[in-house]
């Protein structure tokens, strides 16, 4: 994103600007409308959210003056609008989607099938699409970048999100000419597989939050998720299912993930990891093939070799995304993209006891929880993606607490856009599409 400032602050002077519109306005949504109005050469022309009220109160907390804001239904009236210079409020996203003077669209609704339509819109009325939904990413990735390359469009990651911003690292340190051989994440919780919402309440009262968001947080399944989308644009992978998941600080990285014979945790070197402590950080760990390169980072206080961790110590989550969106508009360049096919996926496993007849939920709930894997063994394995799973997924046998869930075991519903999208992905990537990208 270099000299992206003052490509913005190029526009604003020239009297242009780069206009998005954000679906969902919730906490990241709403904090993302804040963040807008106070970049140079961008305008937070629409928000969309199921509850409108919402979408208002999202321009008001920014500064707008209600008689500058809109409510409209369809994408005539908010073109009306913004020709004007007001903001519009709407319920429905395929607004956001179909209106002519959005250059890029933000899922902010971390909504998995609504995700899948928003950016297919997106995609067929030639809008970049930013995905602050890593959950749809995740599960259909691969076949929306696809799309959206054929379109002449963007589908990007968005900075800020941990996956967006350990791959600015990557990036950097490649670009040098280290070899990357871990990438990854903090994690501020220990690992709780059996917490559901009725048991994070209070924590989420607190912190005011949702408690699925806790929940997801705590399980690790938002993790996995995050991490998968690491594998899925470098080509790493996790080294173990689920991930080792050390404890360390920042300086014991380096050392606790080396190879097991060199005293470390790791089978393999490429490996994708989070580690409990240094949330809310992301990180790669490095080398260099050369010795006057190593005595440069040692003599630089990077520790003494011959790993050595490239530690970014925040995220800044929604209030980056516009980042993105400036460089899909203006580069024509995304923030992270699925680098081919799946690289890593996130299976399902039973967070209880589930009995033949029964519905499961999603992640962040009650049934299950997602553990990151490479595709090909959850493929291998014909494992349930946790992204398919929700509330009209039934158990179609008994499975045991702890059991990976397969296609066998229950019956997804196949009438979503998201589950189309994941056929036609699976094809593709059976038939080796990406293989010869």
């Amino acid at each position: 994103m270099y000299n992206l400032n003052r490509k913005l602050e190029e526009l604003e002077v020239q009297g242009k600007s780069i206009k998005i519109a954000i679906i969902g306005a919730g906490h990241m949504g709403t904090g993302m409308v804040s963040q807008v109005v106070n970049m140079k050469g961008m305008i937070p022309s629409i928000v969309a959210d199921i509850n409108v009220d919402l979408a208002k109160a999202s321009f008001t907390k920014a500064g707008i003056a209600e008689d500058q804001i809109v409510i409209v239904e369809d994408e005539k009236a908010a073109e009306a609008a913004i020709q004007e210079g007001k903001y519009v409020a709407c319920k429905s996203f395929m607004v956001a989607c179909k209106t002519p003077s959005i250059q890029a669209v933000v899922d902010a609704t971390g909504s998995i099938p609504i995700g899948a339509e928003i950016a297919l819109n997106s995609i067929l009325n030639k809008k970049h699409i930013v995905m602050l939904n890593a959950e749809t990413d995740c599960v259909v990735g691969p076949i929306l970048k696809k799309l959206a390359d054929d379109a002449g469009v963007i589908f990007t990651g968005s900075a800020g999100d941990e996956p967006g911003a350990v791959m600015g690292l990557y990036d950097f340190a490649t670009s040098m000419g280290f070899d990357v051989r871990v990438v990854g994440k903090g994690k501020n919780n220990k690992l709780d597989y059996d917490c559901n919402p009725d048991t994070v309440a209070e924590e989420a009262a607190r912190r005011g939050a949702a408690p699925h968001m806790i929940t997801s947080f705590k399980e690790g399944t938002k993790t996995m998720v995050e991490m998968a989308l690491m594998c899925n644009a470098t080509g790493f992978v996790p080294d173990v299912r689920g991930g080792h998941g050390i404890e360390a600080n920042v300086k014991e990285v380096p050392q606790k993930y080396s190879l097991k014979e060199e005293g470390g945790v790791l089978n393999n070197y490429g490996v994708v990891d989070f580690v409990n402590g240094i949330a809310p950080g992301v990180f790669v760990v490095v080398t260099h093939k050369l010795k006057e390169v190593r005595d440069e980072m040692e003599y630089l206080s990077m520790g003494p070799g011959p790993n050595y961790i490239l530690y970014r110590p925040y995220h800044l989550c929604s209030l980056e995304t516009p980042l993105s969106a400036a460089m899909a508009v203006i580069e024509g360049k995304g923030t992270i993209v699925p680098k081919g096919g799946l690289v890593a996926d996130v299976i399902t496993v039973a967070k209880k006891d589930l009995k033949a007849g029964e519905y499961m939920d999603g992640y962040g709930a009650y049934t299950c929880y997602g553990l990151i894997e490479k595709y090909e063994t959850a493929k291998e394995i014909n494992a349930v993606p946790i992204g398919l799973v929700d509330r009209k997924t039934k158990v179609l046998k008994d499975i045991k607490k702890g059991e990976v869930i397969t296609y066998d075991m229950v019956e997804i519903d196949k009438s979503t856009k998201l589950y189309h999208l994941r056929q036609l992905q699976e094809q593709l990537q059976a038939e080796g599409f990406w293989d010869a990208k």
